[in-house]
């Protein structure tokens, strides 16, 4: 199993403006583009996709099951309805939104009906989102150690969750950074502004640089061309040593996305 480092985050972008994203994203060299049943822009998604003219192999193409379609009836279905909705037979990717514990689904039936959508050839992956250690614990028994292609986690210079990563890494299982610059809050840091500086590179592409090298896939998200290929560009940018024990120190537990009902106790 291999999930692309870098891909275009959709969370947020509806109508036109995720068309325009998505579509300039392709342009300037994605090929990855995250997605998700409640972002409402599953339709625009493959709309940019389809404008693209980009062979449909090309490309790796990841969404999210919602919470209402967690059910063993419901799951395999809301996914049929996303390829439709994307206009693809696949996706190359299919993750569990949140663990929603307490929602009245157990997570041995929606782990067990996500890989049925996989064995019906639905997604090529399957894979979990916002899972805390024993949660991740439970899917893998669920499905099997080696069916689980990432766990989809908030992670930032001010959140960074060694604990779980640590866990992760240990199970093989890719981590990949969502909210990597924490809502924009570390584009105002000035220790990242300092290593930016330092490499003639932006903050944003510091931040990116930091996940990636600690092994991390990124989806960062812009309406901007610019900031888009721009973030492209923190593939080439290499921290030292001293940079990332700088950019370790900034862990705050700075959590930006905590839905009540959805997330799990954090570890």
């Amino acid at each position: 199993m291999s999930i692309p480092t870098f891909g275009v985050g959709t969370f947020r972008l509806t109508g036109q403006t995720v068309i325009d994203s998505v579509r300039t994203a392709l342009e300037l060299g994605y090929r990855a583009v995250d997605t998700a049943q409640i972002y409402g822009n599953e339709a625009e998604v493959g709309q940019a996709i389809v404008d693209s003219g980009i062979e449909r192999d090309e490309l790796f193409v990841t969404t999210k099951i919602w919470t209402e379609n967690y059910a063993k009836n419901k799951l395999v279905p809301s996914l049929r309805d996303s390829l439709e909705k994307l206009r693809m037979p696949y996706v190359d990717l299919a993750l569990i939104h949140w663990p929603a514990p307490g929602n009245g689904v157990d997570l041995s039936e929606y782990m067990t009906a996500l890989a049925e959508a996989k064995a019906l050839g639905l997604t090529r992956q399957i894979g979990i989102s916002n899972f805390n250690i024993e949660l991740t614990k439970q899917a893998i028994a669920a499905v099997g150690k080696n069916e689980i292609a990432t766990n989809q986690i908030e992670l930032s210079p001010y959140l960074q969750g060694r604990k779980l990563t640590a866990f992760l890494k240990e199970q093989d299982i890719t981590v990949t950074s969502y909210m990597t610059l924490a809502y924009g809050k570390v584009l105002k840091d000035p220790v990242l502004a300092k290593i930016a500086d330092k490499h003639h590179a932006t903050v944003a592409q510091v931040a990116l640089a930091w996940a990636l090298q600690l092994g991390y896939a990124v989806i960062p998200s812009s309406t901007k061309r610019e900031n888009l290929a721009s973030n492209l560009l923190a593939r080439d940018l290499h921290l030292d040593a001293d940079d990332m024990a700088k950019i370790a120190a900034l862990e705050r537990d700075g959590r930006e996305v905590n839905p009540a009902g959805l997330a799990p106790a954090w570890d």
